[in-house]
């Protein structure tokens, strides 16, 4: 009787233990840069629900010189950095993804459009290199652009949002440039249909 007891109290520790971590769960999103569905664990009950919407890049005030217009948009491809420009030398710099290797581009154009939770429609060519793609994925939380999305003249590039804020400072896209969900909305306030978008390599 008494190795019993033993065995049932080392049992009930174990369960006890095992209770107090927090539970894990897996959900898969469908990273459209990589063309991949991927598993990403969602975060323990108990930990903080900002740090799985934030990125390490924060977004701050800097002094900026240029002559281009306030409102008007810089991407750093090379540094993963966009900025905004608020004139008088400064501007706010946002971290961002960018295009991978093979997908980076420079030019100059305008912001043609702007929404929020905006849907998607695989291009042709991604949809020809990846046939399961779904012909149309409605926004939401779970879409690969995120909150908003900020629409680059008539290009198929977009600067838009993300659920994988882990991809900030990465050249992981095929060709947008993606900010966390919570700085794409502060930049959608910020940013009129109309304004400059320059990108540097």
């Amino acid at each position: 009787m008494k190795i019993s007891n033993v065995i049932w109290a080392g049992l009930l520790t174990a369960v006890l233990a095992a209770s107090s971590v927090a539970p894990v769960s897996a959900a898969l999103i469908y990273n459209s840069d990589l063309n991949i569905w991927e598993q990403v664990n969602e975060r323990p009950l108990g930990q903080s629900a900002r740090s799985r919407r934030s990125s390490a890049v924060k977004r701050e005030l800097v002094s900026y010189q240029t002559k281009l217009k306030p409102g008007s948009l810089v991407v750093e491809t090379s540094e993963r950095r966009l900025y905004l420009v608020l004139g008088e030398g400064k501007a706010l710099r946002y971290g961002i993804g960018v295009g991978r290797e093979g997908f980076a581009w420079a030019g100059t154009n305008k912001i043609s459009r702007k929404a929020e939770w905006p849907g998607w429609t695989p291009p042709a060519e991604m949809r020809q290199r990846v046939p399961d793609l779904p012909t149309y994925m409605p926004g939401g939380p779970d879409n690969p652009l995120g909150a908003r999305a900020l629409y680059i003249g008539s290009t198929l590039y977009r600067v838009h949002g993300t659920s994988e804020p882990w991809t900030i400072g990465q050249a992981v896209s095929s060709g947008c440039i993606r900010l966390t969900n919570e700085d794409v909305t502060d930049l959608y306030e910020r940013v009129k249909v109309g304004a400059t978008i320059v990108v540097n390599q």
